[in-house]
């Protein structure tokens, strides 16, 4: 539901989604964005060049910080992962948290375009709470293939700080979709900001441990948030079906 991953302190959380930024031949992007193009092209030179100058630094940042975590990695670590000069990371970025949260920002918003595939899949309350617990843990599973294989002994981030605008727009896109499904008088008093807070806390704690464990199960993980979401929603009175 939220996005998430190694706790760099209480408003951080580094789960990264992966490496639809980290392809391999991202830190040569630089290099190749600006060759062959005619000469009156020359702004769209340099846009190409600063766009592919950015992913190739996020790209870096993603690695190191999966294979040293947030706390140890500096700023010389990216920038050695790259064949960019160090004049140019600042041209970018001013430290390594700036690094960080740019890659939390772009994984909240892809893992957000999965939502509203789960937003058109599902009219139901449960349906809904089993898709989206669903897609949130094999979004963060596909996301970590890379670092898993690589035997990184920290997850390759993710990103998802709590107080980030993105996050904030996730959450209330899932707040206003239990409103919608739970529509009907049988749970009209129901809490929908706890139980969105609720979907939300489960998944980001299980997303730790689910990359974890060998081998990684996101449909398992699935199962269990939602069993233990809606049996909890049970206990309290409400019928949901």
């Amino acid at each position: 539901m939220t996005v998430h991953a190694n706790k760099v302190d209480a408003a951080s959380r580094l789960p990264e989604v992966y490496p639809m930024i980290d392809s391999p031949d991202t830190t040569r992007l630089a290099d190749t964005a600006t060759a062959d193009i005619p000469g009156g092209d020359a702004p769209g030179k340099r846009e190409r060049a600063k766009a592919a100058n950015r992913a190739a630094i996020l790209a870096a940042g993603r690695r190191v910080f999966a294979r040293l975590g947030f706390e140890v990695t500096t700023v010389r670590d990216i920038i050695r992962e790259t064949d960019l000069a160090a004049g140019t990371f600042y041209n970018y970025f001013k430290s390594k948290e700036d690094v960080f949260e740019a890659i939390a920002g772009d994984s909240a918003r892809r893992f957000g375009d999965r939502l509203k595939s789960v937003r058109s899949e599902a009219a139901d309350f449960e349906t809904y709470i089993r898709t989206a617990f669903r897609a949130y843990f094999q979004f963060l599973a596909s996301e970590n293939t890379d670092a898993i294989k690589a035997g990184a002994p920290h997850m390759a981030l993710i990103g998802v700080r709590v107080d980030t605008p993105e996050v904030k727009a996730i959450f209330s896109e899932i707040r206003s979709d239990l409103d919608r499904v739970l529509g009907n008088d049988r749970v009209a008093h129901m809490d929908t900001e706890y139980l969105a807070a609720a979907a939300v806390g489960i998944a980001r704690e299980m997303g730790d441990h689910m990359l974890a464990r060998r081998p990684v199960d996101p449909e398992a993980a699935a199962d269990y948030a939602a069993n233990l979401l809606l049996s909890g929603i049970r206990g309290m009175g409400f019928d949901h079906n």
